[in-house]
């Protein structure tokens, strides 16, 4: 998928326009979900209804239709508050359910609350905290919340920092973890790295990369790894594969040009494949034997 159709089903995804139905958003210390969630809020259209279920937010955000403070709840009066807002019929809209934090809920329940909150038109926004510790389950060998929720969500965002070059991401988690935050970094930044895994009936997944902006609104395909740093790379494979053996193992500037002019066998009938479907390229050769008047003997 080229980087257009890729920001393409980003913004679907944003909009609700797809056929996921569990968005499942992972952030962290360094990044929080905050900027992904406005995202949400300015895509939504007036005709999504958005119950917003709150474990930490004190407030009811101004995008919000129906709020429910679950600090003094539990999770089945949550679920019913849910079901009493919603309308699963046809010719309703759809109905999205924001969840600030999934992390309260137990393990042993999660399944069961997003089982019976999920429908034909209510979609679940919920994030979850990977750097909260999760409390000890009674259940051996039971997989955890993080497990369960990235098994049954339809559509996982992973939200990162844009970290710069000169900033290790391996030694910057080390330091969060010890709640060091004195790196030069900016965290929790409008502007961040969006990891995108969409979810297909058939079982596909595709996974995009890509950079947010979220004061503009823009979306850019996120690319790692620059031309210049690819052609070092390359260079260093040719380097650790030319003394390896008396055989030739690399390849010269000439035989890359060569080999990128040969034109593959299957091109021709991709060039028709959207006009008329399937096509079969036949090229006769010399000592082919053809009759034009057997209608039997029509290769095509």
């Amino acid at each position: 998928m080229s980087n257009l159709n890729a920001t393409v089903l980003l913004t679907r995804l944003l909009s609700l326009r797809g056929n996921s139905s569990f968005h499942l958003i992972l952030d962290s210390l360094t990044q929080s979900s905050f900027h992904l969630i406005q995202e949400y809020a300015h895509h939504l259209s007036n005709n999504h209804k958005i119950i917003y279920i709150s474990f930490e937010t004190v407030n009811q955000p101004q995008y919000a239709t129906d709020f429910f403070d679950c600090t003094n709840e539990n999770i089945d009066q949550a679920i019913s508050f849910i079901k009493s807002h919603t309308k699963n019929g046809s010719p309703a809209p759809k109905s999205v359910v924001m969840i600030d934090s999934l992390n309260y809920i137990p393990n042993e329940s999660l399944t069961h609350f997003i089982a019976n909150i999920v429908g034909p038109n209510v979609v679940i926004v919920a994030t979850y905290h990977t750097n909260c510790v999760e409390p000890f389950t009674r259940h051996v060998n039971y997989p955890s919340s993080l497990s369960l929720l990235m098994y049954i969500a339809s559509t996982i965002l992973e939200v990162e920092p844009l970290l710069n070059q000169s900033i290790d991401n391996e030694n910057l988690q080390q330091s969060v973890s010890r709640l060091n935050f004195t790196i030069n970094a900016q965290l929790n930044s409008d502007a961040f790295k969006l990891i995108l895994t969409n979810r297909r009936k058939s079982g596909r997944s595709l996974i995009y990369k890509f950079s947010i902006h979220s004061k503009s609104h823009t979306y850019e395909v996120f690319n790692e790894a620059s031309s210049a740093e690819v052609a070092e790379e390359e260079e260093e494979v040719e380097e650790m594969l030319r003394n390896l053996t008396t055989f030739n193992l690399t390849t010269s500037s000439k035989q890359k040009l060569a080999r990128e002019q040969v034109e593959l066998p299957f091109m021709q009938a991709q060039e028709t494949l959207g006009s008329s479907g399937g096509a079969i390229v036949y090229e006769f050769e010399k000592d082919d034997d053809y009759d034009e008047e057997d209608p039997y003997e029509d290769p095509f």
